[in-house]
């Protein structure tokens, strides 16, 4: 009898504690009421300790800066954008920045690789530019510092605009119309590299979101977003466990993961960061993209391998399997394990269709902008 009573209690406390410590389940009133008031009263997000050192949560992304070595000013932000869309920086004379970062195709190109010079293909999609003032790297690798630093590499690639950073210079300087946009600019007609890299970049720089359904909602009008969305954020901050990677206002974390897609044997192979740093661990880490606007910039993934955003949901909910044919010979050390906080998720469809329906809710309409007249 006593060891019955023994067991009786041992049940009852366990149900209790399990109880005590499962997640709380909100009614979607609940959960809108909550995430359109006080940030700091949110439900507690899902993360992995790796996660945790230094974590801010999503929330209204804002304006950005301007370094000081590169101020504002309006001159200088003209002269960037008509550089930007100016196919006189390739050898060819026929791709410009704009080629491959197109305002009416999410300021990316729509493909899954760009094409560069001479047609060929590149080997990683075409990041949107838009948001990049916010990011600490450049490139899917992280290979540039600023926007300053980034805006010489396409020029410089043989598969993008193929051509000689002096030349490019000399080909700007001999076009006459430039040198009063350059003096209303800098104060001076005289063009160099510098200037030019400059200019771009501030116009870059002011290429950012605007407010999306979601800041208006986390702002507080809380009619902003549908009931499915309202669930998304929530499952996106807990089950999903996105909020460990795509966190802070950005919705990137500004950091560096393998997530499984360096496809280690293929022709698809991308060793990512590691190709800059050089360091066996960072083999197949790639930047953590924004999910702001992620709606109107597919295809998706570094690769552009997956054409729907449902696709992406997927294959995040399946733990990012590893698929690699046992006849691909590849390295022992470069064999780097895909991201711990990457594991199956267990959601059931209508909750991946929540997640879908919640990230093009931080997507706005496609921006479409007159090109500028090219100077002669």
């Amino acid at each position: 009898m006593k060891k019955i009573v023994l067991i009786f209690w041992a049940l009852v406390i366990f149900v209790f504690t399990t109880a005590f410590f499962e997640d709380k389940v909100y009614t979607v009133e609940e959960l809108r009421a909550i995430y359109s008031g006080d940030a700091a009263k949110w439900p507690k997000p899902d993360l992995d300790q790796e996660a945790k050192k230094g974590f801010k949560d999503i929330g209204y992304l804002g304006r950005p800066t301007y370094p000081k070595e590169n101020p504002f000013s309006a001159e200088k932000e003209k002269l960037g954008k008509i550089l930007f869309f100016d196919p006189r920086l390739s050898s060819s004379k026929q791709i410009a920045c704009a080629s491959c970062h197109d305002p009416e195709l999410g300021w990316g190109d729509g493909k899954r690789v760009a094409y560069g010079h001479d047609r060929q293909n590149g080997k990683r999609n075409a990041m949107t530019i838009i948001n990049t003032a916010f990011y600490d790297k450049l490139f899917w690798d992280g290979r540039a510092n600023s926007l300053e630093h980034q805006s010489g590499f396409p020029v410089v690639d043989h598969v993008e605009m193929n051509m000689d950073i002096t030349e490019m210079v000399e080909n700007i300087n001999q076009i006459e119309g430039y040198k009063p946009l350059f003096k209303s600019a800098y104060g001076s007609e005289e063009i160099n590299l510098d200037k030019i890299q400059k200019a771009i970049a501030t116009f870059e720089r002011g290429i950012v979101s605007t407010s999306s359904r979601f800041d208006s909602f986390v702002r507080g009008n809380a009619k902003m977003l549908k009931d499915d969305e309202v669930v998304g954020l929530h499952l996106f901050r807990t089950k999903a466990r996105c909020i460990n990677c795509h966190n802070t206002p950005l919705f990137s974390d500004n950091k560096f993961h393998n997530d499984g897609q360096a496809l280690l044997g293929s022709r698809f192979e991308d060793l990512g960061l590691y190709n800059v740093t050089k360091d066996l661990k960072d083999v197949g880490k790639m930047r953590t993209p924004s999910l702001r606007e992620t709606n109107i910039t597919g295809p998706w993934m570094h690769h552009g391998n997956f054409p729907s955003l449902k696709d992406v949901v997927e294959f995040y909910d399946l733990g990012n399997p590893i698929a690699q044919q046992r006849s691909l010979k590849v390295a022992d050390s470069l064999k780097a394990p895909k991201s711990a906080m990457l594991r199956k998720l267990n959601l059931t469809l209508k909750e991946r269709e929540q997640v879908e329906a919640f990230l093009k809710s931080i997507s706005t309409s496609v921006n479409k902008i007159n090109p500028p007249v090219l100077p002669k």
